[in-house]
């Protein structure tokens, strides 16, 4: 297998493609790309200047990679988009570049991206996410790896979604998503990912104590930082201290539990 590049492609002399790379009608790639090997880049796909990725990148149609941000504050300074490797990015998935001098929106190694996702300026995402058709985050916002983020989805810039949390379909966010978590309507949260906790390997032991954890944050009585001291004392497990730290490290606060759901959902 060789390079690939439509006739009808255009792409800049400064841009870097590595080997075995496949470029489709009317892409475009500007200047100071590097494009890593056996990437796949559809039809009328745009990778705006400065862009970064990695190895076997599928790059969908009609995806714009490292288009300007959408903010008031961005006044033409260098920044770009980096992405890792073996990513699939569906039909019109948009990711903008950073605001400041020097920054980076960032994508890391695994994740699918289907039709219509938007990641907007500054956005970092972690390695094994998926993100369901029409997903839209705004700037700054943090996805850890693993999270599952429902049709729909939509949230606002600076939240941060844990790691292996699910959004449901529709859901609304302007809070931070504590991981392990499944967040609805909005700002709630409504148990655990079940499923994903079993198929992360995650034993039963460990489910146990998270959804005790999760018992102890919404249905105690306890203010969050009662909480937080109880989970510290009672739990000896990374994922209990990484659901502990995450919950202090919140600046927009965590959703609220959602009373009255009934049994958690799968």
């Amino acid at each position: 297998m060789s390079t690939t590049i439509h006739p009808t492609a255009l792409i800049d002399p400064s841009a870097r493609l590595g080997a075995d790379v496949r470029v489709g009608p009317y892409a475009i790639i500007e200047e100071n790309c590097v494009i890593g090997d056996r990437c796949d880049i559809r039809a009328h796909a745009v990778i705006c200047r400065g862009t970064i990725m990695g190895d076997s990148n599928e790059i969908g149609y009609g995806v714009v990679i490292g288009g300007d941000p959408q903010d008031y504050a961005y006044k033409g300074a260098p920044s770009r988009v980096e992405i890792g490797s073996r990513n699939r990015l569906r039909e019109h998935v948009t990711i903008h570049r950073a605001t400041k001098e020097g920054g980076a929106t960032r994508v890391g190694n695994d994740n699918f991206l289907m039709g219509g996702v938007h990641l907007g300026h500054d956005v970092q995402v972690g390695s094994h996410v998926v993100m369901a058709n029409a997903t839209l985050l705004g700037g700054h916002v943090q996805v850890e790896d693993r999270a599952f983020l429902g049709g729909a989805t939509l949230a606002h810039q600076h939240v941060r979604i844990g790691s292996l949390a699910i959004t449901r379909g529709g859901t609304r966010l302007g809070k931070d998503v504590p991981p392990y978590f499944m967040a609805v309507a909005t700002n709630q949260v409504s148990g655990l990912n079940r499923v994903g906790l079993r198929r992360a390997g995650f034993s039963p032991e460990t489910r146990r104590a998270i959804q005790a954890a999760y018992g102890v944050i919404y249905r105690s009585g306890l203010n969050v930082g009662q909480a937080l001291e109880e989970l510290q004392g009672r739990f000896h497990l990374p994922e209990v201290a990484h659901l502990v730290e995450f919950i202090r490290n919140s600046k927009r606060g965590i959703c609220r539990d959602h009373q009255g759901s009934g049994e958690d959902e799968e």
